[in-house]
């Protein structure tokens, strides 16, 4: 057999209209945001209900939701590749409701970390699958501009969940949340069962092999392209999770907004939001390096901003200024979120799943522990959180610079016959 070219790989003709399947796949994506988000408003109530020592003992409550998360896409990313999609899906949002239950009953904070870790290795599943569904059917830029207008539609998510954590609370205790969890991930498997077939047809699986395996993993792990922009994204998500995590200590613990949060945390995802469909409409015309490079010169214009202000401030900013500077900030990070993922993934249509899981698994371990180490130093300044971001955007941007562009690199790393036979 002739060896393939990673590019030139066939794409299934979508079953569903883009609209239907752009909605679907942010359902199943936006799981993971709804997961964290909704849970920012009650992390105070938390632990202090559960006895938590200190604040960044809640801050756990997010950061190991990611670590969960590392170690599923491992799991799920070959298992999408040898059982099919539609199996790693329905099987993730299972033991995603595994640990919602541990979460709602438990009795102590140790026990609703681990649920939470439980519940992030579940929510893998639907996660990997649908970046590997996504991959069947798109490539290259095309790829790029679902991923966006999927990516519109996330991040309005992250728009309303505190809002939707916080009205939960004002009606229930926190612990119903973990039940809004449980009617939306059985809603979203239903509709994702009985209306999205199989992309991955059985004669295209292969039998578990570790010899496969290792020679897949070998092809990803030393794929100049794929590590380069998947350690771009780690940084730029590092830093971003460390926003997440510690975005309610800032806006009620160092501005003092109070009941004012959810607004403040929407408007600030509505940039992400608003910048995906900008990219959406852009990434045909313009292609998806050239945007990634005008945006990580945005983010690190940004953050260095915000790093002066937050020097000359005493690390407190005046809040409209910052909230400004953010959100432009912010614009840019969403134009990177789909751009580098789909970059990551072009030469990867084979293993699909798999390049997906180690995607995600790379990012997510490195973003993890910047997160946390960023999030241990906030306390009441915002200045760990810019100067973060800024050495991570330096970062990402050296990353991308030793990639470069994935569309003149077609040729120059081709799939082994015994990965893709």
């Amino acid at each position: 057999m002739s060896l393939h070219n990673p590019h030139t790989t066939e794409v299934n003709k979508p079953a569903l209209s883009l609209a239907e399947f752009v909605s679907l796949m942010a359902l199943m994506t936006s799981l993971v945001a709804l997961s964290i988000d909704a849970m920012l408003p009650a992390l105070d109530r938390i632990g202090l209900e559960l006895g938590s020592q200190n604040q960044q003992e809640t801050y756990l409550i997010v950061s190991l939701f990611f670590i969960g998360m590392a170690f599923g896409q491992l799991y799920y990313g070959p298992v999408s590749d040898t059982k099919g999609r539609r199996y790693a899906i329905v099987s993730g949002l299972v033991v995603f409701s595994v640990g919602t239950v541990i979460c709602m009953f438990a009795p102590t904070m140790e026990i609703l970390l681990l649920g939470r870790v439980i519940q992030a290795f579940g929510v893998s599943g639907p996660r990997i699958a649908s970046l590997a569904v996504i991959r069947d059917q798109y490539a290259g830029d095309a790829m790029a501009r679902v991923m966006s207008f999927i990516m519109m539609v996330f991040i309005l998510v992250p728009m309303i969940a505190p809002l939707f954590g916080q009205l939960i609370m004002l009606w229930f205790e926190w612990r119903h949340i973990f039940t809004a969890f449980l009617f939306i991930g059985f809603a979203g498997g239903a509709w994702f069962f009985l209306r999205q077939p199989e992309t991955l047809p059985a004669n295209k699986r292969h039998g578990f092999s570790w010899a496969r395996l290792f020679d897949s993993s070998k092809f990803i792990l030393t794929h100049k392209v794929v590590m380069g922009y998947t350690l771009a994204m780690g940084f730029i998500f590092g830093a971003f999770v460390s926003y997440l995590g510690a975005s309610q200590a800032i806006f009620d613990g160092i501005y003092h907004v109070g009941q004012a949060f959810p607004l403040y945390f929407a408007v600030l995802a509505f940039s992400i939001g608003f910048a995906s469909f900008v990219n959406g409409k852009l990434v045909m015309r313009m292609g998806m390096f050239t945007l990634s490079k005008i945006a990580l010169a945005g983010v690190v214009l940004g953050s260095t901003t915000l790093s002066i202000l937050a020097l000359s401030y005493t690390g407190k900013p005046p809040l409209p200024i910052f909230v400004m500077v953010l959100f432009t900030t912010f614009f840019f990070v969403g134009i990177l979120f789909g751009n580098l993922n789909a970059m990551a993934m072009l030469p990867l249509g084979h293993v699909a799943g798999l390049g997906a899981a180690i995607i995600g698994f790379i990012s997510s371990f490195l973003s993890v522990p910047i997160a946390i180490f960023i999030g241990s130093y906030i306390v009441d300044s915002v200045s760990p959180m810019v100067m973060g971001f800024l050495v991570c955007s330096i970062a990402a941007s050296i990353a991308v610079f030793w990639a470069g562009n994935p569309h003149q690199k077609e040729d120059s790393q081709e799939m082994p016959e015994q990965v893709i036979e």
